[in-house]
């Protein structure tokens, strides 16, 4: 990895400000690849909510989709050493509203066969309780 061979180089020249830069940096592009993978479970518990909401019932592929996403989202917002998570509930929120419309999409070609619009489909949730149950699942989830 480049960005370590930079930063021993860094660090041998006693360049303690642009160590701590590039430090920050390589935390930052970390944090970044968290917030994507996390946004992928996101989609996919979403997806599996909207089709229960809607289609009024549940299978068991959906169930094990939907918790092997929670199970995605946590391992993946956990800090192992530092303690805590990646993500915020705030951040989680936005996160949920960010993919919502992503995942009405897909949930309608899923959904009654794939016969209703996202529009359509829309119609027959309630999209503000989806996004309340996913954040409630997320953070009351334990592994």
């Amino acid at each position: 990895m480049e960005e370590l061979e930079a930063l021993r180089k860094m660090v041998e020249a006693h360049d303690y400000s642009a160590a701590l830069a590039l430090i920050d940096e390589m935390d930052e592009m970390a944090k970044d690849d968290k917030i994507v993978k996390i946004q992928a479970y996101i989609k996919i518990l979403l997806i599996h909510l909207i089709k229960q909401t809607a289609e009024k019932r549940t299978t068991k592929s959906w169930k094990r989709s939907i918790a092997n996403a929670l199970d995605g989202i946590y391992s993946s917002n956990k800090r192992h050493r530092a303690k805590g998570f990646y993500l915020t509930p705030e951040e989680l929120n936005e996160a949920i509203e960010d993919r919502f419309n992503r995942s009405l999409s897909e949930a309608a070609d899923e959904a009654f066969e794939g016969e209703l619009s996202p529009q359509d489909l829309l119609k027959t949730i309630d999209k503000e309780a989806i996004k309340k149950e996913a954040l409630d699942l997320i953070l009351t989830y334990e592994p």
